[in-house]
């Protein structure tokens, strides 16, 4: 059920004038978005994914991986999975800043623990903070299924920066 108000929730996607967003700190903004009460990005919409849990420096996202994202030999492709660790890796950091803050990926690693395929079902991605400095913050995630098997992790850097 949880999941299922996350979906309905967040199925409207847009982008929000900046002029809203650098009212807010970030965790207000994720908060907001998981309410219904912002829009979720458009990209979330085209791969179909939601935020489902949100706190100071972590986020957990959910999704559905589907034929329309796999590579020539059937399995998921990559880009996927390191979208969904990138989002909930920065979002986490996000979580944590200032209003009229926000943040960018700088570098990303990503460590594939074995292949996705459509049939996998519902996968979670979640992201946690390492560090968060006046510039510069660090996060790590992971990606897994919903019996907690892992199928990919990384760590990401990211700049901090004032939303114009």
């Amino acid at each position: 059920m949880h999941e299922q108000k996350a979906l309905e929730n967040n199925r409207k996607s847009g982008l929000e004038p900046h002029e809203v967003l650098k009212n807010l700190s970030g965790l207000e903004i994720f908060q907001k978005m998981m309410a219904g009460e912002l829009l979720m990005p458009p990209f979330a919409e085209t791969l179909e994914y939601t935020l489902l849990e949100v706190e100071e420096g972590r986020v957990v996202f959910g999704g559905q991986p589907k034929l329309a994202f796999c590579n020539p030999l059937g399995t998921i492709h990559g880009g996927y999975l390191a979208t969904l660790l990138d989002s909930a890796m920065a979002c986490a950091v996000h979580t944590t800043l200032e209003a009229g803050k926000g943040c960018t990926s700088v570098e990303f690693k990503i460590n594939f623990a074995r292949p996705v395929f459509e049939a996998t079902g519902h996968l979670q991605t979640e992201g946690k903070i390492i560090n968060v400095g006046r510039q510069i913050a660090t996060a790590e995630g992971k990606v897994t299924d919903e019996n907690g098997k892992l199928y990919a992790h990384g760590t990401t850097t990211l700049m901090i920066y004032d939303l114009k």
